[in-house]
């Protein structure tokens, strides 16, 4: 088990790595994503989501939809936020890159992408077996708040098991009153937004990620088709509407999707914004708690 994940931790390593080698300006978001999860395959892994590529206020939860036309502009602060499985043992992890260097913002940017990095570094500093979960959170504000910027409050990192995701345990970025401990074994994803707005996130009314919920009985074949399709090739981990294109004609999927999402059968995650469309940095890896500190899979 210890090995599945370290071995989807250094894919997405190596992965995170080559993609800020990859980005840059004028190239649309679909490329960015699709170099994203080919690449994860190519190294022997498989997403354990969609790569979110989440753009300046928009925080999470941004992938592409079929045919999008989005770039990526000088100036931009982009999230990469991408995970691999291997049999269902995820890693996830997350980088931050500012585009070009002539945007009036641009050292200003550069430090809230720090924040962000020294934030994720002090919160995986307060990772050991036995922690008030909410001591990480005070560790990862402290961070944010000394480079003068605010913790997104409403987002936080999450433990994850075989196969899912957010397993139960959220991982906050500010200060709480969380008497959870922390146990050896534990599998975190530790992931601070560090942003100079009001520090609170949003839905927006976009949805491109989904995951499966359960099992409803379908009167459209399609539907019924699609959620099989689903059930089966991810099972509980998030999945993109695009993945399932090749199988089904533009026409039926979309009509598929509309009838899974409102019979609860699919859960969909909106992306998510800054409340006061402040720009917003994340950073994020995935660490094992051991007794006296953690080991990070995904350096």
């Amino acid at each position: 088990m210890i090995d599945k994940y370290k071995k989807a931790g250094k894919i997405v390593s190596e992965v995170r790595k080559s993609a800020v080698d990859y980005i840059k300006e004028d190239m649309k978001i679909i490329d960015l994503i699709e170099f994203v999860e080919n690449k994860i395959v190519e190294l022997g892994g498989r997403p354990a989501f969609p790569c979110n590529v989440s753009i300046n206020e928009v925080t999470a939860h941004y992938t592409s939809p079929i045919g999008d036309e989005k770039i990526i502009n000088s100036g931009d602060l982009v999230k990469i936020d991408l995970g691999a499985h291997i049999n269902g043992y995820i890693a996830d992890t997350a980088i931050s890159v500012l585009i070009g260097d002539e945007s009036e913002n641009h050292d200003y940017h550069l430090k809230m992408i720090d924040a962000s990095y020294e934030a994720l570094e002090s919160g995986i500093s307060a990772v050991r077996a036995g922690v008030e979960i909410g001591k990480v959170g005070e560790a990862i504000e402290n961070a944010i708040n000394n480079k003068g910027f605010n913790s997104v409050s409403n987002l936080t990192g999450h433990s994850m098991d075989r196969w899912i995701l957010h397993s139960g345990v959220s991982v906050p970025n500010i200060k709480e009153n969380n008497p959870h401990l922390l146990e050896e074994g534990d599998i975190l994803a530790i992931e601070p937004f560090a942003t100079d707005g009001i520090g609170r996130v949003t839905d927006t009314n976009e949805a491109h990620i989904f995951r499966f919920l359960r099992d409803r009985p379908m009167r459209l074949i399609h539907a019924k088709r699609a959620l099989n399709k689903i059930k089966s090739n991810y099972k509980n981990l998030p999945f993109a509407q695009r993945w399932l294109q090749e199988q089904f004609s533009e026409h039926h999927l979309n009509n598929a999707m509309r009838m899974l999402i409102s019979s609860r059968a699919i859960y969909p995650y909106h992306v998510l914004r800054e409340k006061s469309n402040a720009v917003v940095a994340q950073s994020e890896h995935t660490v094992i708690v051991e007794s006296d500190g953690c080991f990070i899979i995904t350096e």
